[in-house]
């Protein structure tokens, strides 16, 4: 009698114990796949600045035109010449506007562009880490900027603080 009521507790606890160690195995893979940052996500018209982001890197005068650079990847021996002409060209023939200066989006992340200086205005485009923009001017609570795609020429507002000013030369 002992040795059936021996065998009844050690089978409860082993049962007790599996269901346990498999309750907490379940946890812990659930844990870890939350803990797994989803990937970001890749807009149409957000192909054409990442590619030309690459190249960018490379030249020495780092220049805007995203449509030059991706029309010339068919020639390569060419194409480190010509899109630092290019580059140089366009921004003086088009002057910025007073109090406006050019700068780049710094959040690593990327920024959403908003219809109006608010978190629950409507989303019109994403601009890129490293992106070139124009910060057009900024709202009376300084926490929003009116921004210019230099690639579309889109405006739009974003986050203040997630841009940087860059030295003009």
């Amino acid at each position: 009698m002992l040795s059936g009521l021996t065998k009844f507790i050690l089978g409860f606890f082993l049962a007790i114990a599996v269901l346990i160690g498999s309750g907490v195995a379940v946890a812990l893979y659930f844990m870890n796949r939350t803990g797994i940052p989803p990937a970001k996500p890749v807009f149409s018209n957000d192909s054409p600045s990442v590619k030309a982001q690459a190249p960018k890197a490379t030249e020495p005068g780092g220049g805007k035109p995203v449509l030059t650079s991706g029309t010339k990847t068919e020639s390569s021996p060419s194409s480190t010449s010509n899109p630092i002409e290019s580059p140089k060209a366009t921004p003086s023939s088009k002057p910025l506007p007073s109090g406006a200066y050019r700068g780049r989006v710094s959040w690593a992340e990327g920024l959403s562009l908003r219809s109006q200086p608010n978190q629950e205005a409507e989303r019109i485009g994403g601009v890129g880490f490293n992106q070139k923009i124009i910060v057009l001017s900024e709202s009376e609570d300084k926490a929003w900027q009116k921004i210019r795609l230099e690639d579309s020429q889109q405006e739009g507002w974003v986050k203040a603080g997630n841009t940087e000013k860059l030295d003009e030369q």
